[in-house]
């Protein structure tokens, strides 16, 4: 998982104050999750599959497929 946001941020030429910025957290606190020496809460898993239009599955490492899953309808 650790290696697949590094490599999506740098695939799409950002810093990673920049992907910080996006989940307000400092870089320090990025980098942990980018390095694995900080577990990724879910909220910021979902964050980072929506800002990467991609699954969480993939960013887990359960598929290779990048594609987002279609949305569900909310139940009102």
């Amino acid at each position: 998982m650790y290696r697949r946001i590094r490599d999506l941020r740098e695939d799409n030429d950002l810093l990673q104050k920049d992907i910080a910025e996006y989940l307000r957290c400092s870089q320090v606190c990025y980098s942990y999750y980018e390095m694995g020496k900080r577990d990724i809460p879910t909220d910021v898993l979902i964050k980072l599959a929506a800002y990467y239009e991609t699954s969480t599955d993939y960013l887990l490492g359960l598929t290779d497929k990048k594609a987002p899953y279609p949305r569900c309808k909310t139940i009102n």
